[in-house]
């Protein structure tokens, strides 16, 4: 069975180093691992609509920030200032980080789209190698309606077993439940994450539990933590809970027993 993956990319061209404040950095001392630490700040934001989420594991958004980019909070701090001071940072009221300038670069693609864009491009090469003879002209068309139908048979049968198993029905209802109405494409994202991903039932309602119990009822928060959960490898519940003692050792130092599960409410 074909995995549709979603791909997202920044489309940097010269501009991007043309701009007045990203110029400017370069007589600024640490100017370079600056301008580095921004554009990775923007690749992380891509898949969750160009926001950075802070998630509540550290006193702020630079901390977490510093831990997932491997960098100094002294880097951090300095390249937020810069880009917050410049507008190319946008930071809410919930100490979450907007950054605009990505969004207009961002760009995606599934899988299937990349197949299809791959396959046409190599029938055009084919076909400016060919006659123009009916039999050659035939075959061509032939071939291309055969791959789109069977591409079209997999999408359909993978459609129907996610709509139809009882998990992905209670990760609508709990939702529903919880934060609200989803969209379609929103119930496709989180039901992904089960049928694809191999997510725990029990992990995806836990992330919704997150939003729901920290007053953001926002699809884009919780499908930032479960992102950030694929991303690491976290499928189960039992890796969750690792996950947030690891946390904690790295910001306190302290032993197993002395920390309290973020998870035990």
């Amino acid at each position: 069975m074909a995995k549709t993956k979603i791909y997202f990319w920044l489309k940097i061209d010269k501009k991007f180093f043309d701009n007045i404040f990203i110029k400017r950095l370069k007589t600024v001392p640490g100017g370079y691992t600056m301008t580095v630490i921004y554009i990775r700040l923007m690749l992380e934001s891509l898949e969750s609509d160009c926001i950075l989420y802070y998630e509540g594991y550290f006193d702020n958004l630079k901390e977490e920030l510093a831990l997932k980019l491997d960098v100094s909070e002294d880097d951090i701090d300095m390249t937020m200032a810069y880009f917050t001071k410049c507008g190319l940072i946008q930071v809410d009221e919930d100490k979450n980080a907007e950054l605009p300038q990505a969004k207009a670069l961002v760009q995606q693609e599934t899988n299937q789209a990349a197949y299809m864009r791959e396959y046409r491009k190599q029938q055009r090469e084919q076909k400016e190698n060919l006659t123009m003879s009916s039999e050659n002209l035939t075959l061509l068309t032939t071939c291309k309606t055969e791959i789109e139908k069977e591409i079209e048979k997999e999408l359909e049968e993978e459609i129907e077993k996610k709509t139809s198993s009882a998990p992905t029905a209670e990760i609508s209802n709990y939702y529903q439940k919880r934060i609200g109405v989803m969209d379609g494409q929103q119930y496709q994202i989180l039901t992904d994450y089960l049928t694809l991903d191999g997510m725990e039932l029990e992990v995806i309602k836990i992330a919704i539990d997150k939003a729901a119990d920290n007053g953001k009822r926002s699809f884009s928060y919780i499908n930032s933590i479960l992102k950030n959960w694929r991303q690491n490898g976290i499928r189960t519940m039992v890796q969750v809970e690792d996950e947030q003692r690891l946390f904690q050792q790295k910001k306190q130092g302290q032993s197993d027993d002395d920390i309290q599960d973020p998870f035990i409410y």
